[in-house]
């Protein structure tokens, strides 16, 4: 095991060394300014268009604009709101976090550019079901001499979604609740299956209409959890801001032995784990937004964006700011003499400040967002096998998914966080490439709407 995990850190270390986080940041400035900051200046526009999409209409697709955005919500606002965030913190330094806010603020543009093409390009399948993402946009858009490149993404997208998508987050949840109630793994492992084949029975509806009622509900219950505690300390919170922007530039000895290293530390894990958390390049979001029930792949692009703006800008935000305002980055565990990280650092966070109910925040926050990341990512990895194998593959991959979420909750967690690293970043090469090269599609459909009498 311990050659299987060396060789998946020197794996990781590759694929989201420099190269990678340069290709993800890159490509999010390069459609940021090719939009001409529209994702930036649209942002009151679009949540207007959130809040319309709510309704049933009758135009094509399956489900309505809103519930495709909290289809890909529930993937993407999962344990890196809590343990990501804190892990930034806790290697890289309060200053992680301005490198987050700046790889979500230009990633808005990498996800309306997803969601942009995942319905121009999307296809109806044998069952009369509207399905997208990379492997069509790259298929449809490029052409048959690119299919490699969409084979190539459906593989990753298959395999990851069984990492990041499933394991790590039953074993998340396990360890949580094992820790903090006493039930053992197993049973969390048992009773997380059953809940999350109830809900696969019904298919991508289901999946949509569980994370259209559960996401606004425990985002909203972890934030206002979070909102209490910097309220409670509102005149700390100038001062946490400052120290967030000055360690951007300056570094901090958090971990590192001088200033140099610190800020590269503080770039490299802010921007690693805030792609982690909001998935922009991936690839992932497009697959749930090419369901969506529009015409107009524009509007929907537009409410795409705010995927990653509510995941980074406000969840991660809130969490970064508990534990900025606790000082908890900074402790040392007793026992082990290690740097306290991960979701025992938020914990410790939210505890410290209200004690005996934050840490059940935590817990029940790393619960929901878990459970709803193993929903979301069902849908994107049952897509990424059916575009391999037609549909005759969605019974078996339902059953596969549900029968590794025990396996999961047991399994040894290191390795796993590893190889979901690792076919996480495989997927996002294929997705930015075919975002770089259908760019000028993108930017042309954006001007031709916004000059129409449908944008206003």
């Amino acid at each position: 095991m311990d050659t299987y995990t060396q060789l998946l850190n020197q794996l990781s270390g590759i694929v989201w060394g420099p190269a990678m986080l340069i290709f993800l940041v890159g490509t999010g400035v390069f459609l940021t300014f090719g939009l001409h900051l529209m994702p930036l200046r649209k942002i009151g526009y679009a949540f207007s268009l959130l809040w319309k999409g709510r309704k049933q209409t009758g135009e094509s697709g399956d489900i309505t604009p809103f519930n495709a955005l909290m289809t890909a919500l529930s993937a993407t606002v999962g344990t890196g709101n809590i343990a990501g965030v804190a892990t930034a913190i806790a290697l890289g330094g309060p200053g992680a976090v301005f490198w987050m806010w700046i790889t979500a603020l230009v990633g808005m543009a990498t996800k309306y550019a997803e969601a942009v093409l995942a319905v121009k390009y999307r296809e109806v399948d044998s069952r009369g079901r509207y399905q997208g993402g990379p492997m069509y946009y790259i298929k449809n858009g490029l052409g048959e001499k690119w299919r490699w490149l969409a084979f190539l993404f459906a593989a990753f997208g298959t395999l990851a979604a069984f990492g990041i998508g499933n394991t790590v987050q039953a074993n998340s949840v396990a360890h949580a609740v094992s820790t903090n109630l006493g039930i053992p793994s197993w049973v969390t492992g048992v009773i997380l299956a059953v809940l999350t084949a109830l809900v696969l029975i019904g298919g991508v509806k289901r999946i949509a209409s569980v994370a259209g009622k559960l996401v606004p509900f425990m985002a909203a219950a972890y934030v206002l959890g979070a909102l209490v505690i910097i309220l409670m300390q509102i005149g700390q919170v100038p001062a946490a801001l400052g120290l967030i922007i000055s360690d951007a530039f300056t570094g901090t000895a958090a971990s590192g032995g001088f200033a140099g290293a610190t800020v590269m530390m503080a770039i490299r894990f802010g921007v690693a784990r805030g792609v982690f958390s909001n998935e922009a390049g991936l690839g992932t979001a497009p697959i749930a937004h090419a369901a969506a029930r529009t015409n107009n792949p524009v509007r929907q692009g537009v409410i795409g964006m705010l995927g990653t703006f509510i995941d980074t800008i406000l969840i991660c935000t809130m969490t970064a700011l508990v534990i900025v305002l606790s000082a908890g980055w900074m402790q040392v565990d007793g026992e082990s003499g290690n740097q306290i990280s991960g979701a025992a650092l938020t914990s410790l966070a939210f505890g410290k400040a209200l004690p005996s109910i934050g840490e059940y925040i935590v817990t029940f926050g790393i619960i929901f967002f878990a459970y709803t990341t193993l929903l979301g990512w069902s849908f994107y990895g049952e897509r990424c096998a059916e575009y391999l194998f037609g549909v005759k593959v969605i019974s078996l991959y339902r059953v596969l998914w549900v029968i590794a979420i025990p396996v999961g909750a047991l399994a040894e967690l290191n390795p796993l966080w590893l190889l979901a690293d690792v076919m996480n970043g495989l997927m996002a090469i294929p997705n930015l490439i075919a975002l770089i090269l259908l760019s000028p599609v993108v930017f042309k459909i954006t001007r031709d709407y916004f000059a129409s009498p449908d944008a206003r």
